[in-house]
């Protein structure tokens, strides 16, 4: 769990899958019902971590291999960490987060090929104690996400016609994504408590109401628990 008394809440799930979207949406609605809220998104969210984020994604860092990036972004991560998230769950902010210790176990462990020991252990130092107390899958086909990738990229306006932007992991294979999609499911079904998986093919609104409704359910309970422990 999460330390202080605020929320945090994970957003995970394969590329085009949405997420950064429904990060705003939900942010949104639980700030009109008053909630302190706090966006952010790894790799980056922090100085450090976001000088780092260029030289993972940009594909700097693929040369020294997978275990070299794996540890970068356990570095950022453990950035992320103690300058953001954790000072703002300390004092009661629900914390969004776009990516963060599931991408890991998918990216660089199952399709990295990394074991599973190292990659755990690179999480405990990273997280220090720092642990979700939700985390939304979104799940969708890979060859759905890849094209709203695509139409994304070709459609932005701050760049020159036929010009796209993908990042290193949004070039890779269908395959590749495929079983990333799968490694999430997995982390899904071994951690029932913590995870949920949202289907990101219905539409945005339907999604929307879906996550608010799953976050509104834990901050339900967080706050019961809360005066349980007061009255006590």
């Amino acid at each position: 769990m999460s330390v202080g008394s605020g929320l945090f809440v994970t957003f995970e799930g394969g590329e085009g899958a949405g997420k950064s979207t429904q990060i705003r949406l939900l942010a949104a609605a639980l700030r009109e019902r008053g909630f302190d809220v706090l966006t952010t998104r790894e790799p980056g969210g922090s100085p450090g971590a976001e000088a780092v984020r260029h030289v993972l994604l940009s594909g700097a860092a693929e040369e020294h291999g997978t275990r070299m990036e794996a540890v970068l972004f356990a570095a950022a991560r453990s950035d992320h960490v103690e300058a953001v998230i954790r000072p703002a769950l300390q004092r009661g902010a629900v914390v969004l987060c776009d990516r963060f210790m599931d991408s890991s176990r998918v990216y660089q462990g199952v399709t990295g090929n990394l074991e599973p020991p190292f990659i755990e252990a690179l999480q405990r130092v990273a997280v220090n104690g720092v642990y979700p107390d939700c985390t939304i899958i979104f799940d969708l086909s890979p060859a759905v996400g890849l094209e709203r990738v695509r139409r994304r990229s070709v459609g932005a306006t701050d760049k020159p016609a036929g010009v796209t932007d993908f990042d290193r992991y949004e070039k890779e294979e269908l395959d590749t994504q495929e079983k990333r999609r799968q490694a999430f499911l997995d982390i899904a079904a071994q951690e029932p408590e913590r995870c949920c998986v949202v289907h990101a093919d219905s539409t945005e609104a339907d999604i929307a109401a879906e996550v608010l409704r799953l976050v509104s359910d834990r901050l339900g309970a967080r706050s019961a628990t809360s005066a349980m422990s007061e009255s006590q």
